[in-house]
């Protein structure tokens, strides 16, 4: 089943970043955070990735087409004028990993629609490029095909981050409470299982995946949400990132498997 990862927006939440590369490209860990998305469905058996690239497209291009030479032990050989290579060894993950200019400003579900010839009639895997999820992608896939619906999201718990405050219509506040273990909301992580219908519901570029087609999905019973109550965290900030870090240092991180 092939993955589908959008990785082309600009990221202006971490611009300290993402001015010189694509957010799904800045690094935790040494390796970019999309590298780490791709492990995690690598490890369920998904090796087929379609990367939607836009805004520095050519970073994401550039950084795999040295991916090889950097996980090689590579032989020079200049010997009697020769400029021989060969391949000792290589730690190499086994994909196939394809990359598509987008455009630069396109929406999510714009992006999607470009790369339809290449998903053809097949049920496909998709996610954001800058979150990272210990689910059971697999269970998602099965519990996609056992509701039939052309549409699977994974929805996860999000905190509330501040304290909670109940407030009379003349802005006095009647009550205070810290958050609470109970004080969440679900969100939509990523980690879609899509059917090839999909593209019936996006117009063309200008069309946000988040908006009118999973709207109209959800009107017509047609979006599902497989609940996940483990780990997710996305990196929109400089905060986030340092978040992920920490957990790599202190070798706590969920998503590694």
């Amino acid at each position: 089943m092939k993955v589908v990862i959008l990785a082309g927006g600009l990221g202006t939440r971490i611009c300290e970043e993402s001015m010189h590369k694509p957010k799904p490209m800045i690094e935790i860990g040494g390796m970019p955070i999309m590298w780490h998305i791709m492990k995690e469905y690598s490890f369920y058996g998904h090796n087929e990735f379609i990367i939607c690239a836009g805004y520095r497209q050519e970073y994401v291009k550039e950084w795999f087409s040295h991916y090889f030479l950097r996980n090689s032990d590579i032989s020079f050989d200049f010997r009697g004028g020769c400029n021989e290579m060969s391949v000792l060894t290589n730690k190499l993950e086994p994909w196939k990993v394809t990359i598509v200019d987008t455009g630069h400003f396109t929406m999510t579900g714009g992006r999607i629609k470009r790369i339809r010839h290449l998903i053809g009639d097949e049920t496909f895997l998709m996610t954001y490029g800058d979150g990272v999820c210990d689910v059971d992608i697999n269970k998602v896939v099965e519990y996609h095909h056992a509701h039939g619906k052309i549409a699977t999201l994974t929805a996860v718990n999000l905190s509330e981050q501040k304290g909670v405050l109940n407030i009379d219509d003349d802005g006095t506040v009647k009550a205070f409470r810290e958050k609470s273990f109970h004080d969440v909301r679900r969100v939509n992580a990523g980690y879609m299982v899509l059917e090839p219908a999909i593209f019936d519901y996006i117009d063309g570029d200008s069309t946000s995946l988040e908006v009118e087609p999973m709207t109209r999905l959800a009107a017509e019973g047609q979006l599902a949400s497989y609940i996940h109550n483990g780990f997710w965290q996305c990196m929109d900030t400089m905060n986030e990132k340092l978040i992920l870090e920490r957990m790599l240092e202190n070798g706590t991180a969920p998503w590694i498997k």
